[in-house]
């Protein structure tokens, strides 16, 4: 559901910051999968969700996940034309912006980000 949510800061790294979302939720989906958005107002902060069906992901991995050119398969196993920078980049400009993240797997795989920002 996409629900007005404004947003305070530089347009141009929020823009990014949407963008990385976005495109790490397709490619890092799993075949057929589904990616879930949605933005709201809550408490006067814009709330930004992204969530999709991409592989399972160990509880214990997800904050590397975090850390510039982490990704979850690593070595001859890594697939795709990602440098591991999209996750490191959200959480970036989310503290530049003073906002909150948070990140999550989902049991059946998949992650869900949400990002919190002051409106």
């Amino acid at each position: 559901m996409l629900d007005p949510a404004l947003a305070s800061g530089d347009r141009d790294l929020i823009e990014r910051l949407v963008t990385n979302l976005l495109d790490n939720a397709r490619r890092h989906n799993a075949p057929g999968g589904w990616i879930k958005v949605s933005t709201a107002t809550l408490s006067g902060r814009a709330v930004l969700s992204v969530a999709n069906s991409g592989p399972v992901i160990p509880p214990d991995r997800v904050h590397t996940l975090m850390q510039p050119f982490q990704r979850l398969e690593t070595g001859r196993k890594a697939t795709g034309d990602g440098l591991g920078l999209g996750l490191s980049i959200v959480a970036a400009i989310v503290k530049a912006h003073h906002g909150l993240l948070e990140v999550r797997p989902l049991p059946e795989g998949g992650l869900e980000v949400t990002v919190v920002l002051v409106s």
